[in-house]
């Protein structure tokens, strides 16, 4: 292989990035909450869900849909811990999880020049 202008430089960077490197464990985490995330029902929940906690029932009528799909994507966003629910009296009642969702949805959003 060819050696590039930037040796020096490249591999400095290249030791940096070997030594900074996620284990596989973690990288496999990380890609897939980026895949529950990004399925566009669920993405519809957890904006709904960024303006405070809601019933399943108020959640349908945010995000469109119906109950039966609205709940199979609350199960699997519960299921990788991007939202939580906890029961009031007869009411499931569903908030986001984790304050790092918050924080990426928001800077996504502004990186496309979204209002926020």
């Amino acid at each position: 292989m060819e050696l590039c202008n930037h040796e020096n430089d490249h591999e400095r960077i290249v030791q940096a990035a070997k030594a900074h490197a996620m284990k596989e464990e973690d990288l496999g985490t990380m890609c897939s909450i980026f895949k529950v995330i990004s399925e566009p029902s669920r993405m519809k929940i957890i904006l709904a869900l960024m303006e405070g906690e809601m019933c399943v029932y108020h959640i349908v009528e945010a995000v469109g849909g119906n109950q039966s799909a609205v709940s199979h994507q609350l199960r699997i966003l519960k299921d990788n811990r991007v939202i939580r629910a906890k029961r009031d009296g007869k009411n499931i009642v569903y908030s986001i999880a984790d304050e790092h969702i918050l924080n990426i949805i928001t800077m996504s959003r502004k990186h496309l020049h979204c209002e926020v």
